[in-house]
């Protein structure tokens, strides 16, 4: 998962990358940190086009979270083509991330 750190660096992954999905977390986030091996194996075995990035809210990427209005952790942004299309903040499971990529990620991907 890449590490974001600023607003000009997710903007160049989301200008590069078709679908992407932000985490939000930190390193005293014991839900963000086991959330992200979990994120990264779901999209590997049904996304793998999704492009993932971690900004951690307690460290380099404090700016980042505040222009985003990350007021609590942790936050899942789901971008398709530059856009926002959907964000889960601290009550979500990794049912409702699927259930959220799945078509958007279909009409976009031909994986067949």
């Amino acid at each position: 998962m890449l590490c974001v750190t600023s607003q000009t660096q997710l903007d160049a992954l989301l200008a590069s990358h078709p679908a992407v999905l932000v985490l939000y977390g930190g390193q005293a986030c014991g839900v963000c940190q086991a959330l992200k091996p979990r994120l990264q194996q779901l999209l590997a075995e049904h996304f793998p086009h999704v492009q993932a990035c971690y900004v951690d809210c307690q460290a380099d990427g404090t700016g980042l979270c505040a222009q985003q209005r990350v007021m609590a952790l942790p936050v899942v942004q789901i971008w398709f083509e530059g856009s926002r299309f959907t964000e889960f903040f601290k009550v979500f499971s990794l049912t409702d991330i699927k259930a959220a990529l799945e078509r958007p990620y279909g009409l976009l991907f031909d994986d067949t």
